[in-house]
């Protein structure tokens, strides 16, 4: 990154990491961008490069063989890699979503089956399910249904997910159903609705993977709907109890949102560079148009959003290391970094005039990638309900 970074101060270890994963975005990650967001293709040589850093284990515990990263060390390799391509940090942040679950949720042999192998490979590549066509802000509104057969000792899922990252690479989903609630004997009382997770293998039958998604941007991040169709699990993959899956949802997307804040930062960042650097060569008027005054106030705007934007994502950071409440905190690192991701963007591309809506330059990337970090794990519009029920005491 060739702009100056405003933010809290880190140590020597995350600054180490954070330089580390800079050099591997700079090399492996930001050359294949272009031609992986022209092909709509994900770039598998650059996640076998994750995992050979170490990164596809970022939230896996060091006892199965992962890295235990802390918020700050999560958020500033979802920075860096984002510079580089928001496709790719994309999709190590949803296989961070499912290796957390199955971190927090699972039992001692899912954990011990599962995580060393996703830690130390990648694969299989995780997925999270939450999202539905009817129910994507609202996901207690879900319908897809896990019905219990006591005969079998299994869950049948049936219904319909949506805008899944990882979906035709994936090999395991954390997938998120209504149930009917067990009773004390075990039996299923089927007045009492409540949601729960379950672990999936996709090559279980009935996984079904759909078309994957034509989009705006991100459009080399492997982006599909799922189908479960009789799709059954055994009872051992439920990870919480019915009722207690929605809030445990909710707490891992909160932590999420830390990693969507930081990578709106990175793309944010990456625009900024450019600018600078166009600014920096590009001559009219017999001179650099950096010493044009209205260019030199884009430039200055852009850069104090950024700084700004990173600031809260690293307060963000400091309340959940400190064990604090800090789901307003990482809901106002989301909705500002995001608006910073959109606002620079514009402006590199207008710092680039006609050549910034051009696919020569990066801009023109970094502008369509940058809208998707309003949306995802929370629209704009949910981060500011979150905050003003913070406000106000909610």
């Amino acid at each position: 990154m060739t702009g100056a970074r405003v933010g809290s101060a880190l140590t020597d270890e995350q600054a180490a990491i954070r330089d580390l994963v800079e050099e591997f975005a700079a090399e492996e990650v930001r050359p294949t961008a272009a031609a992986a967001d022209e092909t709509e293709t994900f770039p598998e040589d650059v996640w076998d490069g994750l995992a050979e850093l170490g990164l596809t284990g970022l939230t896996v515990p060091e006892e199965h063989g992962g890295f235990g990263a802390d918020e700050t060390t999560y958020a500033v390799v979802n920075e860096a890699l984002a510079h580089g391509s928001l496709a790719v940090a994309t999709a190590l942040s949803v296989h961070c979503l499912a290796t957390s679950c199955l971190a927090e949720f699972g039992t001692d042999e899912q954990r011990e089956t599962w995580l060393p192998e996703m830690a130390e490979t990648g694969r299989p590549v995780g997925m999270f399910c939450l999202s539905e066509p009817h129910a994507g802000s609202n996901p207690a509104e879900m319908s897809t249904t896990a019905t219990y057969d006591a005969d079998t000792d299994e869950y049948v899922l049936n219904g319909e997910k949506q805008w899944i990252t990882n979906g035709r690479r994936g090999g395991v989903a954390i997938v998120f159903a209504k149930v009917a609630r067990e009773d004390g004997d075990g039996g299923p009382d089927e007045t009492d609705d409540a949601i729960t997770q379950f672990l999936v293998p996709a090559d279980t039958d009935g996984f079904e993977v759909g078309k994957k998604e034509e989009k705006l941007g991100l459009r080399a991040s492997d982006t599909t709907g799922i189908t479960f169709d009789d799709c059954r699990v055994p009872a051992e993959n439920r990870l919480t109890e019915p009722g207690k899956g929605l809030s445990a949802a909710f707490r891992t997307l909160t932590e999420g949102r830390i990693g969507i804040a930081a990578q709106a930062v990175g793309v944010a960042q990456a625009a900024l560079d450019e600018a600078e650097s166009y600014a920096t060569e590009r001559e009219q008027f017999d001179r650099p148009i950096a010493d044009i005054q209205t260019i030199r106030h884009k430039v200055a705007e852009m850069s104090t959003d950024v700084s700004a934007a990173r600031l809260l994502v690293r307060e963000a950071c400091r309340q959940a290391e400190a064990g604090e409440d800090y789901r307003v905190a990482a809901s106002k690192a989301k909705y500002r970094a995001s608006e910073a991701a959109t606002s620079v963007t514009n402006e590199a591309v207008q710092i680039h005039g006609g050549y910034g809506y051009t696919t020569e330059f990066d801009v023109e990337r970094l502008y369509r990638d940058a809208k998707i970090t309003e949306i995802y794990e929370g629209t704009t519009e949910i981060q500011k309900t979150i905050i003003a029920r913070g406000v106000f005491g909610e």
